[in-house]
């Protein structure tokens, strides 16, 4: 374990971050206190639809944690960590619903045991499942959800009325995601015009959003910014009105449902256009349902891309050995947020504190782990410290890391 978690050109580790609770000082100040011998944390992806493949990759990672933390006894070498694991997709949505999130959700609720979820994947999702979970203290930890106005205070009343944090991610948002993919695109790439398409979806919109004010920032010319209905199959009538105005870039903002179709399509009209978007399309479904399609297409992630680099070598190994599949990056940072939340309740029980959801989201806010990733931090709203996001191209049926977007 020791070998999976050493960042280059540092000592600490994060296994030793997930003992340092079985110190026998440790044990010592929390005799004082009783603590159960397992709590729940949820995992709420959606499993159904467009993105079910990409949720088990995730799903996975969270899970990995699990098992490692459980093998060494538990938190603190005493509390088992029981995964609670829902679906937020559905049949009729066809991708991640969020209604379903907010049935999920209330029930997660309604669990006394679950003191923490690892989710969701989709920021639609963490837009109806916030409100709920602020009303119970629920920490939510999202190693993939970009959307900004979660955690932005200025949506504060809508997404955590009662004040407090609840919503945490081991991603950065899209006020960085999309931008920085415009300054790759403007710095890198060389494109003067581009035109934007989304999904109408809380995601979708927002890293378009984001990245158009962006482009425009770097001088790129927005020929058109157009939504596309993801229930809808035929895209052709707005990509036909899209090639004849012959832009240098087609930018896509949203997921897999309606990027897919916008994919296939755009190959037969503009097969030699560059396509770019965000992480909804840094997929292995993407690959897998249009390899053809798929290829050339740049994606970004709002991570660093962590399991490309050596000090990740042995937990990519064991991913793969476990699961039998390779993992994506968004496989570790749900690996990270359950460390997180290992490391949380950890620190409580060496404090001698009762393990309840309001310390549990208090000690979460004070959170300074070292992981594969980087080091894990949290500013007063939940979002992650680091701003790193990284870009990929699909080659030869796989993403390859670009290298990191730059920041200005």
């Amino acid at each position: 374990m020791h070998t999976l978690v050493r960042r280059i050109g540092t000592p600490l580790m994060a296994a030793a971050a997930l003992a340092s609770s079985l110190a026998p000082g440790a044990a010592h100040i929390a005799s004082a206190q009783s603590y159960p011998s397992s709590i729940s944390v949820g995992i709420n992806l959606p499993f159904t639809g467009a993105d079910a493949a990409d949720a088990a990759v995730i799903r996975d990672g969270a899970l990995m944690a699990i098992d490692e933390v459980n093998s060494r006894g538990g938190i603190a070498g005493q509390i088992k960590i029981n995964p609670v694991i829902k679906d937020d997709g559905t049949v009729a949505a066809g991708q991640y619903d969020p209604a379903q999130a907010a049935t999920n959700t209330k029930e997660f609720v309604a669990d006394s045991t679950v003191m923490a979820v690892v989710g969701p994947q989709m920021s639609g999702s963490g837009k109806a499942m916030s409100p709920i979970a602020s009303a119970a203290n629920l920490m939510l930890i999202t190693p993939s959800s970009t959307n900004p106005d979660i955690t932005d205070p200025a949506f504060s009343s809508q997404y955590r009325p009662n004040g407090q944090a609840i919503y945490f991610r081991t991603v950065t948002t899209d006020a960085f995601q999309g931008p920085f993919m415009a300054n790759f695109a403007a710095e890198t790439l060389g494109i003067s015009s581009v035109y934007i398409l989304d999904d109408t979806g809380a995601y979708g919109e927002g890293i378009a959003n984001s990245f158009e004010q962006q482009a425009t920032a770097k001088g790129i010319t927005v020929l058109g910014h157009d939504k596309l209905d993801p229930k809808e199959s035929d895209y052709t009538t707005v990509l036909t009105r899209i090639a004849a105005l012959n832009p240098d870039a087609l930018y896509y903002g949203g997921v897999q449902q309606a990027g897919e179709k916008l994919a296939a399509q755009a190959m037969d009209l503009m097969p030699n256009l560059p396509k770019l978007a965000g992480d909804g399309m840094y997929s292995v479904g993407f690959i897998a349902d249009e390899p053809a399609a798929a290829e050339n297409w740049y994606a970004t992630i709002a991570a660093p891309d962590t399991i490309d680099q050596p000090q990740a070598a042995d937990w990519v190994a064991k991913y793969k050995a476990t699961y039998n599949k390779a993992p994506d990056d968004y496989s570790l940072t749900a690996y990270d947020a359950v460390l997180v939340i290992d490391d949380t309740i950890s620190r409580i029980v060496k404090d001698g504190q009762p393990i309840t959801r309001q310390n549990v989201r208090d000690y979460a806010q004070n959170t300074n782990l070292d992981t594969l990733q980087g080091v894990i931090s949290f500013d007063a709203n939940g979002d992650l410290k680091d701003k790193i996001v990284s870009v990929f191209q699909v080659k030869d049926g796989q993403f390859q890391f670009v290298g990191a977007a730059p920041q200005t």
